[in-house]
């Protein structure tokens, strides 16, 4: 079945793929940079607002999953650093002098160690997102649902909230790295 498929996917030419790279490299940036400043600023809204003397397991796991965010942003800090090689080899490829056109497999490498730190970034961002759902979790099962009893450590604010929108947009700003990094060199291999 995927012969018939493939059949129908146009064959990458050198020029095609450049054209291709050019419109898909920028569109991916920005919308890998906007996720992540959105991401960046709540996090930091989230640690600069935190109650600090109210110490309880329910913030100590928050605070895991805020460290968690932090690393996940590290590495897409890192995914966008990566996309000026792509940048780079997008020059090269749009060149007129076929002598500096890169190889393939300089592009399939350039490509898939993309795709790895972004795999490695949306799996740091997903097991961020579930330690913080499960802290805000414990917090509504540690109240009586019935009495209103408002403990401090119990309450769930807004800030924790952020911290999960936070790692929701580090999800997403992985997978467009990935999609891009996994669809180009798909593309690519044909």
């Amino acid at each position: 079945m995927t012969n018939d498929l493939n059949s129908y996917l146009p064959v990458p030419t050198k020029r095609k793929f450049a054209a291709t790279f050019g419109v898909v490299r920028p569109i991916s940036f920005w919308v890998q940079l906007a996720l992540g400043t959105v991401s960046i600023l709540t996090l930091l809204l989230a640690i600069f607002s935190r109650n600090v003397t109210v110490q309880t397991t329910t913030n100590s796991v928050m605070g895991f999953g805020v460290f968690l965010g932090i690393i996940g942003i590290l590495v897409l800090c890192f995914r966008l650093y990566w996309m000026n090689r792509y940048r780079r080899l997008d020059k090269l490829l749009q060149s007129p002098n076929r002598e500096l056109h890169p190889s393939k497999q300089d592009v399939i490498q350039v490509l898939q160690i993309g795709l790895i730190v972004s795999f490695i970034g949306l799996l740091l961002a997903f097991l961020a997102s579930e330690v913080t759902v499960i802290a805000v979790l414990a917090k509504t099962l540690a109240l009586p649902q019935t009495i209103a009893v408002y403990r401090p450590e119990n309450v769930i604010r807004s800030l924790d909230i952020f911290v999960v929108l936070a790692n929701v947009n580090l999800i997403g700003a992985h997978f467009v790295g990935g999609a891009t990094s996994l669809g180009l060199l798909n593309w690519l291999e044909q």
